[in-house]
């Protein structure tokens, strides 16, 4: 399929990183490129009975030329589809890459999907084969491929106990992986040579912030053009020696899959994998790793933590990381002021050395996306001596379509300049619009919606926002978001629940207010705060019972006026709610990717919604 727009003229690169990105046909070219450069060298990483071990380049290679001639070999034929379905491993990484080397199609599919949900994927993709990695994320997958009946083959990377079904082949990762690797590697090269930049690499589903997920048709050159632009500003801000990528997101997003996977292979990086969040800290101490991939939520919850351990450290440590924050504020878009040099060079030797450690003492840069990010937030890591570039994008566009970077100027409040060989234009009623080869060939069998969505070659990104005067994008809101009041005023949720969540009493929260007099709020509070509460008040902590406390919604209530200081008539939550439980992936209420699903919540809670405007 031909490229709905022509990419913009990108120049031609003297830097020999950025000269293999542009010219490779595919991805799997590009990795047996940088497979032969790096041969021995440590390439993906795990920890297994507690201790660090790695794979090299070379190593995978290998691995994944044999197990792309295996699904040939049991049947596959060019442009059939594979559901790819495990936490991240080395073994997703090799899988991915195989199934493209195979001459396929990967559909990579989230760990916490349904059956309802896999099922919809797997009839939606037309999936033949399902690679999954253990007995647990089979179980959901049986009922969804005998409910389609469409899918003929599921390989297991762990050895899985349920291996017969009438509807199904099984195959084993370690039988598929095994042979003669120089014949396949042959085998693989002859075949790649026929992919080109505009051949389909992968179908990413959507998260589905509303309705069912869409199949994002991402080519070849989509995803390349998106790795070229990331390691451009790694190479021209940063520079490029012996980078580690941790791994934390899921694969399955279009972040972490480009971002997370594609670039350090771009760049000839390192990847270790994290073991989940409650051992996320552990891992980037243990990893030492110079660049992260993460969603603002993270960094919100770090915050705190961070936040509450320096506080428990004294008036010192307090007073440090109090000056730390004005400093940064008062000096935020320009140098500075040379009155606060002496107290910024203490906090340098003694504050920050200490936050830095926290995260491996190596990290150059952590990169937001995924979701917007509070300013606030950034500002806190800046001020701590960590770089925070905030990207942004869709999954429709690769997904970056830009990033802060160090020698633009970093502002929070934006979200940087468009990536090398990205156009960007701000129609009439103020959507970002966006072309280049990263943009999507349109949803998988979903012509309506795919022209709805590219017109005359632009993709329109549904995100209003406005273009500043060093070429940097503001986002103000999602543009099917936006809350517009009985008068007529436009309300940005984001903006509001973003400064709700920085106040230590809540957790989560979601505003409304469309076609009303005026905004209300859907609260989660949070849990630790609400136990030191309980603790101080002589109550019980029961979180559901605290709600029901007079004095509890009091104290919420103080955080909501503080929040309404700094916002605008038409933005204040005049009134608010306590929701039943935490917004979760599990209950729908949020995507995988951590953003909050809207409809579902109003759904649920319409009820007491309308309740606050009875009152």
């Amino acid at each position: 399929m031909n490229a709905p727009y022509p990419p913009p003229v990108v120049n031609e690169s003297d830097d020999p990183i950025l000269q293999d990105v542009d010219s490779a046909n595919n991805l799997v070219e590009l990795f047996l490129k940088r497979a032969d450069e790096k041969g021995g060298a440590p390439f993906l990483g795990r920890k297994s009975d507690g201790e660090w071990t790695t794979q090299s380049w070379a190593e995978v290679a290998d691995i994944v030329c044999l197990l792309a001639e295996s699904l040939r070999r049991i049947g596959l034929n060019a442009g059939d589809r594979v559901a790819l379905v495990s936490e991240n491993r080395p073994e997703w990484c090799i899988a991915d890459l195989a199934i493209m080397a195979a001459g396929c199609i990967s559909v990579p599919t989230y760990t916490t999907n349904t059956e309802r949900d896999h099922a919809h994927i797997l009839d939606n993709s037309g999936a033949r084969a399902v690679i999954v990695s253990n007995e647990k994320l089979l179980g959901p997958l049986v009922g969804a491929i005998g409910r389609t009946g469409i899918t003929d083959f599921v390989i297991g990377i762990d050895d899985l106990k349920r291996k017969q079904s009438g509807s199904f082949e099984y195959h084993n990762w370690d039988n598929l992986t095994s042979g003669d690797a120089q014949e396949a590697r042959k085998a693989v090269e002859a075949r790649i040579a026929t992919i080109g930049r505009n051949d389909t690499a992968c179908l990413i589903y959507t998260s589905g912030t509303g309705g069912a997920p869409r199949g994002v048709m991402q080519h070849h050159g989509s995803i390349l053009c998106n790795a070229a632009g990331a390691a451009e500003i790694l190479i021209t801000d940063f520079g490029i020696k012996d980078e580690r990528f941790l791994s934390f997101l899921p694969l399955s997003h279009a972040y972490e899959h480009t971002g997370g996977q594609y670039l350090p292979i771009a760049v000839g990086a390192e990847i270790f994998y994290a073991e989940g969040l409650e051992k996320l800290a552990s891992n980037i101490e243990d990893t030492r790793p110079t660049i992260m991939v993460v969603v603002p939520r993270l960094f919100e919850v770090l915050r705190t933590r961070i936040m509450k351990q320096v506080e428990k450290q004294g008036k010192v440590a307090n007073f440090m990381m109090d000056n730390a924050l004005r400093i940064t504020e008062k000096s935020r878009g320009g140098k500075k002021r040379l009155r606060d040099k002496p107290l910024d060079l203490l906090v340098e030797k003694t504050l920050r050395p200490k936050i830095r450690q926290r995260f491996g003492g190596r990290m150059k840069a952590m990169v937001s996306g995924g979701a917007p990010l509070n300013p606030e937030v950034g500002n806190f890591f800046d001020a701590m001596g960590l770089t925070m570039l905030q990207g942004y994008g869709q999954t429709e566009a690769g997904p970056v379509i830009s990033c802060n970077r160090p020698k633009v100027g970093l502002r929070m409040d934006t979200v940087g300049p468009p990536m090398r060989g990205v156009d960007i234009k701000i129609a009439d009623d103020g959507e970002i619009l966006c072309a280049g080869e990263l943009v999507m060939h349109g949803y998988w069998r979903n012509k309506a919606e795919t022209a709805r969505t590219i017109q005359n070659g632009w993709l329109h990104t549904g995100d209003i926002g406005l273009i500043d005067e060093a070429g940097r994008i503001k986002i103000t809101d999602r543009k099917k978001d936006m809350i517009v009041n009985d008068k007529g005023d436009n309300v940005a949720p984001q903006k509001v629940e973003g400064m709700l969540t920085l106040q230590p009493e809540i957790a989560q929260a979601m505003v409304s207010g469309d076609n009303r007099p005026y905004v209300v709020g859907l609260i989660v509070p949070d849990a630790e705060w609400a136990l030191e509460w309980a603790r101080a008040n002589d109550e019980k902590f029961d979180l559901k019972a605290l709600q029901d406390l007079p004095a509890f919604k009091n104290a919420v209530r103080a955080a909501v006026d503080r929040t309404n200081k700094d916002l605008s008539v038409v933005e204040k939550v005049k009134s608010f709610a306590f929701a039943d439980e935490a917004f979760t992936i599990e209950n729908e209420e949020m995507t995988p990717s951590m953003k909050i699903r809207r409809h579902k919540i109003r759904d649920r809670y319409q009820e007491r919604i309308d309740g606050m405007y009875r009152r």
